[in-house]
């Protein structure tokens, strides 16, 4: 396939460290004014510069072994008689749900008409360690790789700008054969969102270290499955230098603005108008030398920036010599406030997000004017939406920035309500099919998030369930068989692998992998072993829309069989239960309650309104976001927002209860569009405050209030 994509260039890195982690280079050439196409594939990370501006990053992520190639126009950007453009790569080489533990390496090609301007392994491209990059740091979480430490020296922007600066090349070797695809998903814009507001600033104490510092599993648990640098290798210590620091504030008056001079030992704390996802970038001039101490969140809490409350290190450093510089961050984070903490004197001149989310949608909602509290939340799930499809649809782009099973199956009817096409979730389906096996996982199970590493073995089997039922409904949504019939292998090995859970009923029991309902009581490890029933009703949901894609009705008369037993043994005469648990004697049912049981139940088929309309009732009038103040039936442990709350409001929607639907999304959304201007994972900002399935309130309000493309045609 290479041919297809390159004529000439080839895979190339710094000789022998390919394999090195957090390994930065620099690859540049020099063009002349006029018309020119760029065409590369990396791995880890890419950031294209066009004469020291931001152009492009990636790459679009794809399965392993398989690289996808962004082809760029660079034509509107060439407008110097000389032109410098600057491709910086960054090779992680661990293994995280980010992104892929692969040798890194470029393959770059410039072409112009028929004629190749540059190309790697070839003439035209120079590659240089500009050795800024502190390379032994820990990870950022136990997600993704390495977080931002650089010592940026300022007479090094000249070689972004300037065609007469010259830096030390690096020996280049030409790496194995790479396969390539073409990217089929949209590059995003690159808009840029300056700070709104300056809310405080104040003095920073730097203490002794801690006594008993923070130190979580991402840097403490290094070794061969979960790689990274030990604490005893690392050049900085992020997390314990971040832990040193008191800070005591005063707020700043109402309309305070940049530029802020910060002198040695004070901390400026500033916002964006809403909880943004990109590149932070923040332009710096320094008296002298500084070290820049740049915190983050989503949000405040108790006033300020918490530490560790999304369990990742939202704690950067850039030490900065004397001069002016610009800082871009290499990777994508997430972000609604930012602290910037000074040693040393410095005057903060811009502080702004280039986003890296989604590019606009065609489509939009037609609300009414005089539902402001249903505008203010749909506002936040296309910002939720578009943080979280890029390249493929992400749970959260901040922690994790994982391609999540059952979270893309909501995200994706986002993406057909805005688009009127599939073309992300296509790409986001054949990542699961492309690799021939996936490493450390049972025989026939998919990876719970994909492409990622999982060396730890750990598995979600409800999720390798939703992919059959994405499926199902892509193929709706789409009429795509070739996909469809590429997928049948996948299908079948997966049912293939849980019959041999199957009990002597039929149901599935002691389930190996971590089996997950949503983050309630449901997911408790009492509850969800050894027979857990919403599993069984997902996996009957699953059987019978795998009947349905290929014809087969012996799957689907096994899916009414499991139906049939989960009604005898699970329901209660009130609700059903959520699990049985065996014993000498048998199965024993222990009975456990939860709400989102019965929302499973609903939702997959297993219940029906006709079936159980007393309880279908009960569901609507007695639960829902009244209940935490009625307490009513407190032995039904309450539902959370992923996936519980969307189970509900799906069930109400498709009973055609628009005005309950509206009732639920106010009461449970308003707060969090107020708060970040993005939706949540959980109802309470414990964990990401912008993820990716809750932009599925769009999908609802589209149906209830309809769409109207960009032309205005309904």
């Amino acid at each position: 396939m290479t041919a297809i994509y390159f004529t000439e260039a080839l895979p190339v890195w710094a000789a022998g460290r390919e394999r090195e982690m957090n390994c930065e280079l620099a690859f540049r050439t020099l063009l002349p004014q006029g018309r020119a196409r760029l065409r590369l594939a990396a791995a880890t990370l890419f950031r294209v510069w066009v004469n020291g501006t931001l152009f492009a990053a990636g790459p679009a992520r794809c399965a392993h072994g398989f690289y996808n190639v962004d082809d760029l126009d660079l034509t509107g950007s060439l407008s110097r008689h000389t032109n410098v453009v600057v491709i910086e790569v960054v090779g992680f080489n661990v293994n995280s749900y980010d992104t892929l533990d692969q040798p890194s390496f470029l393959t770059a090609e410039i072409v112009s008409g028929d004629r190749i301007l540059a190309a790697t392994g070839g003439m035209g491209f120079e590659a240089s360690v500009l050795g800024q990059r502190v390379q032994r740091v820990q990870r950022y979480s136990f997600q993704r790789g390495f977080p931002e430490c650089y010592r940026l020296h300022a007479e090094l922007r000249s070689f972004y700008t300037d065609p007469t600066r010259s830096v030390p090349p690096v020996e280049l070797a030409v790496q194995e054969k790479k396969e390539y695809l073409r990217r089929s998903v949209r590059h995003p814009q690159y808009e840029r969102l300056e700070a709104e507001r300056l809310l405080s600033e104040g003095t920073v104490l730097f203490r002794a270290n801690p006594e008993m510092p923070i130190r979580d599993r991402s840097y403490l648990n290094i070794g061969p499955d979960f790689k990274g640098f030990a604490p005893h290798e690392l050049a900085i210590h992020l997390s314990d230098d971040a832990q040193r620091m008191v800070f005591r504030s005063r707020a700043l008056p109402l309309g305070s603005s940049l530029p802020f001079a910060l002198a040695d030992s004070r901390f400026l704390l500033l916002k964006f108008p809403y909880n943004a996802t990109g590149f932070l970038q923040i332009e710096v001039e320094c008296s002298e030398p500084v070290t820049l101490h740049v915190f983050f969140d989503e949000l405040l809490t108790e006033g300020d920036i918490r530490l560790q409350r999304l369990n990742a290190w939202n704690c950067f450093r850039y030490e900065l010599d004397a001069g002016r510089h610009t800082i871009t961050t290499f990777a994508a984070y997430t972000m609604q406030v930012v602290k910037l903490a000074s040693q040393g004197a410095c005057r903060i001149l811009a502080v702004r997000m280039i986003e890296y989310k989604h590019p606009p949608v065609r489509r939009c909602i037609q609300l009414p004017e005089h539902e402001t509290a249903l505008r203010q939340i749909a506002r936040a799930a296309m910002e939720t939406y578009l943080a979280n499809a890029v390249d493929v649809f992400t749970d959260c782009p901040s922690r994790e920035r994982a391609g999540w099973l059952c979270d893309s199956f909501f995200t994706a009817r986002v993406e057909q309500v805005l688009t009127g096409r599939n073309v992300l979730e296509r790409a986001f389906l054949e990542n699961f099919l492309l690799p021939q096996a996936f490493a450390h996982l049972p025989e026939g199970m998919l990876p719970m998030c994909y492409p990622a590493d999982h060396n730890d073995g750990n598995f979600i089997p409800n999720w390798a369930m939703w992919f059959v039922l994405e499926l199902e409904e892509y193929a709706q949504r789409t009429g795509d068989k070739e996909l469809i019939r590429r997928a049948k292998g996948r299908v079948y090995a997966l049912i293939r692998y849980f019959r041999a859970f199957e009990n002597e009923y039929g149901l599935l029991e002691k389930l190996k992998g971590w089996v997950f309902l949503e983050w309630s009581r449901a997911n408790d490890p009492d509850v969800v072993q050894d027979v857990n029933f919403p599993t069984n009703m997902l996996y009957a949901r699953m059987l019978e829309a795998a009947g349905l894609l290929y014809g087969d009705e012996a799957l689907r008369g096994q899916a009414e069989k499991i139906r049939t037993v989960i009604r005898k043994r699970s329901y209660n005469g009130a609700f059903f239960t959520d699990n049985e648990c065996r014993t000498e004697s048998g199965l024993q049912n222990p009975g456990n309650m939860t709400e989102v049981c019965q929302y499973y139940a609903f939702f997959t088929g297993t219940a029906t309104r006709e079936q159980y309309p007393e309880l279908w009732w009960r569901l609507v009038e007695a639960f829902g976001p009244q209940r935490a103040e009625t307490g009513a039936f407190p032995e039904v442990a309450p539902a959370n927002v992923f996936i519980g709350y969307y189970l509900r409001i799906e069930l109400l929607y498709r009973a055609g209860m628009k005005e309950e639907v509206l009732r639920n999304i106010r009461s449970y959304f308003l707060p969090m569009a107020e708060s970040t201007g993005t939706l949540w994972e959980h109802n309470s900002p414990t964990a990401s405050c912008c993820h990716g399935f809750a932009s599925h309130v769009l999908y609802w309000l589209a149906g209830i209030f309809g769409i109207t493309d960009a032309d205005g045609a309904r």
